[in-house]
């Protein structure tokens, strides 16, 4: 029987730790009878805490924001720089619509305003819980409610007709749901053909007839990125700030006590039969090499690093087990190296070790930080992975 490890990347915690798990379990055992997953669940021992409770963080509303916009999208993937604007501020479509309202007009009686038809459907949206869109995580009862009740909701109506406006809707809902997951500690996010398809079904849950809600996406956010931006670093700076200090407390805990990290995997895989897979998300990645690299553990057949960081730790001199330009032992495995061109966080080994790394690319249609986070619901991710397991 063919054995898998999974090591998890920063910031993960149970329950999400377990729920990554069962998604990376369900995948590759789809693809391959006869795999057992063991996971390597270094954060409940090894992962940095605050110690304090969080009193080294800013308070609420101390921060101010950043004034400069972001850098500019590229020009042939308007939809996922769009996704990121929404991401940001999921109601900024919602804003733009509402500003190209015409004036306020006498309605006549028994008029009934376009909203209340969009709202009755969010409300009946709302009452299912999360079951329409489970693929996105929680949340999307309580996004459709708050979106029932936005005081923009009744302007954007007068300039859209009802498709549209359902369409925006779905696209709102969508991007709340995901940024309030990016803003937690969920453990994936959805690739990008999930949301989208996801989106579409929301559209027509809310009236829209079916069709890809990606028109007309990107020619109305890219004109508010920059402010819409801007604007959720004040609105949002302490829940970003708080997600991100277990990730770079995980970070700064391995490369100055990572020896525990290193000793607790080898004692996990020494007493495993091969063949073994070990396969790191992220920080989960440098763990394996480093630990793959400073002794030889026979019983691992292949590596496979996602979203990895320890060629660019190699190439700056700062990756624990091995210092440039020393060469790659010849006790490591096959190594193959998963990364997504969107992803910040994913780095290149081939040009390092010539004959040792084959680096494979994979879109998941994201834009950062959502890419590094949605590799496990990309369905070629689990199929390159697949191939390859021995």
């Amino acid at each position: 029987m063919s054995t898998v490890v999974l090591i998890h990347g920063t910031g993960v915690r149970r329950p999400g730790f377990s729920a990554l798990t069962g998604r990376v379990g369900a995948g590759l055992t789809a693809l391959r009878d006869g795999l057992r997953i063991v996971p390597y669940y270094w954060g409940g021992t090894h992962g940095a805490t605050l110690a304090a409770g969080g009193a080294s963080l800013p308070a609420p509303g101390a921060a101010r924001a950043l004034t400069e916009a972001p850098a500019a999208a590229d020009a042939d993937d308007g939809t996922t720089a769009a996704w990121a604007a929404l991401y940001a501020d999921p109601y900024a479509e919602l804003a733009l619509a509402a500003a190209r309202a015409a004036p306020g007009t006498e309605r006549p009686p028994g008029f009934v305003p376009p909203e209340q038809h969009l709202q009755a459907r969010l409300a009946a949206l709302a009452a299912r819980g999360d079951a329409p869109a489970t693929e996105l995580g929680p949340g999307l009862a309580h996004a459709a409610t708050d979106l029932a009740a936005h005081p923009l909701l009744a302007s954007a109506a007068e300039a859209l007709d009802a498709d549209g406006l359902a369409a925006l809707a779905a696209r709102s809902l969508v991007a709340r749901v995901i940024a309030d997951a990016l803003d937690g500690d969920a453990p994936f996010i959805p690739v990008g053909d999930t949301r989208d398809a996801v989106a579409d079904r929301l559209a027509e849950a809310l009236g829209a007839p079916p069709r890809g809600t990606g028109r007309g996406l990107r020619s109305r956010l890219l004109r508010a990125a920059g402010s819409a931006a801007s604007r959720a670093v004040v609105r949002r700076r302490r829940a970003l700030t708080e997600a991100a200090h277990p990730a770079a407390g995980d970070v700064l805990r391995y490369l100055s006590r990572g020896a525990a990290f290193r000793a607790d995997l080898h004692a996990l895989v020494s007493g495993l039969e091969p063949p073994v897979t070990l396969i790191g998300h992220s920080l989960g990645g440098i763990i394996a090499l480093d630990t793959l690299v400073g002794s030889e553990l026979p019983q691992v057949r292949l590596l496979v690093t996602v979203g990895s960081q320890g060629p660019f730790l190699y190439e700056s001199g700062s990756l624990p087990s091995l210092v440039h330009p020393e060469p790659l032992p010849a006790h490591v495995p096959d190594w193959l190296n998963l990364y997504d061109r969107r992803d910040l966080l994913g780095y290149l080994g081939a040009g390092l070790f010539p004959g040792r790394v084959t680096d494979v690319a994979v879109d998941n249609r994201q834009p950062f930080p959502a890419a590094h986070s949605a590799y496990w619901t990309n369905p070629e991710v689990y199929r390159l992975i697949a191939e390859r397991l021995p």
